[in-house]
């Protein structure tokens, strides 16, 4: 069957995405038997465009390249808002891309929930959605026989969700614990080799990969949101971010680097989630890991997890926190899972 795609929001992430399924377009039909169009684009800064015979994707790509709107594609019906785009255009699959508010959740959520009340499944690497509501829109997609596809979310397109729930099937999953962000870890990295925390968060900053409002790292809530979907998602719970103890980088003095390296050992921002007498009990906090631990040694902007399992012992997996391709690739493999589901 040929899907029918609209994606709301068409930033880094929404581009990456588009310029993977161009370049595979073939061999994804090829290999998967994976066809599909994009019927509608709408993003709150860029614009929106619709039309039912289906986008032309270098044209989009195309015109956001030159700085221009999507409403000044050629054809189609222009001017609608996200919500009225979901409500009113013929489509299977929505991707959702917009901004990320961890304390809403919104306007993604809405954008969800609508999505599903209409019929068509989603995909999101959108954070907040999915560490405030995972249950409410995990029921509500089941309800209606749809799929919420979101391995994006957690270190973008490294595949940590799929190998707990699939690769790691069978096996009794008693602890996740990881360094779940790029930013942080890059500092800590940095600091390592003498600079200061202003010094390391200002070349952070520089490279791109600290905010010009860096708070959401380095306080550690990018890490909370992801250890909340990882406790819900994968352990089962309904853990909430307000019941969530969370500590980040900004007290880590070059001091105490210094020591932590002395003593063989190297200062992490770790997130974690156990289950403990029945009960799930998450936390972000720095730890001091010993460097036979294999967090301690990943370095600079990497991200890695750790799952303890009865059957396999402690499983790492390593890998892109974060990235225009890699996040792209996420939502990809959630499209390729979706399209194999309905073909069963």
């Amino acid at each position: 069957m040929k899907h029918k795609l609209i994606l709301i929001g068409f930033g880094v992430v929404g581009q990456g995405l588009t310029k993977i399924i161009i370049n595979k377009k073939d061999y994804l039909k090829k290999e998967y038997d994976f066809d599909f169009e994009i019927v509608a684009v709408s993003d709150i800064l860029k614009g929106s465009i619709a039309n039912p015979a289906g986008l032309d994707p270098e044209k989009l790509l195309s015109l956001v390249k030159k700085g221009g709107k999507l409403d000044e594609y050629p054809e189609g019906i222009k001017g609608m808002d996200a919500l009225t785009t979901i409500n009113n255009v013929d489509a299977n699959i929505m991707i959702e891309l917009s901004y990320t508010d961890v304390k809403t959740g919104e306007p993604a959520t809405s954008f969800c929930k609508a999505a599903f009340i209409k019929g068509i499944h989603v995909v999101t690497s959108n954070k907040g959605p999915v560490s405030l509501f995972y249950n409410e829109l995990k029921n509500l997609a089941t309800s209606k026989n749809l799929m919420l596809g979101i391995e994006g979310t957690v270190m973008s397109g490294t595949p940590v969700l799929n190998t707990a729930l699939k690769s790691l099937a069978g096996c009794k999953i008693s602890k996740i614990s990881g360094i779940l962000n790029g930013t942080t870890n890059y500092i800590l990295s940095e600091m390592e080799q003498g600079n200061t925390y202003e010094d390391a968060l200002k070349k952070a900053q520089e490279l791109g990969y600290a905010e010009a409002d860096p708070t959401g790292d380095v306080e550690g809530w990018d890490t909370l949101a992801k250890v909340i979907i990882l406790s819900n998602v994968v352990m089962g719970g309904n853990v909430k971010i307000e019941e969530t103890d969370n500590e980040g980088i900004t007290k880590i003095t070059l001091e105490d680097v210094e020591k932590a390296k002395a003593e063989g050992a190297r200062w992490k921002l770790i997130g974690e989630t156990s289950l403990k007498n029945g009960q799930i009990e998450a936390k972000v906090a720095p730890v001091k890991l010993t460097l036979s631990d294999p967090l301690a040694n990943v370095m600079g902007a990497t991200n890695a997890i750790t799952f303890e399992t009865d059957l396999l012992g402690p499983v790492t997996v390593i890998g892109a926190g974060a990235g225009k391709s890699e996040t792209g690739y996420s939502i990809l493999t959630d499209l390729l899972d979706i399209n194999r589901s309905l073909k069963k």
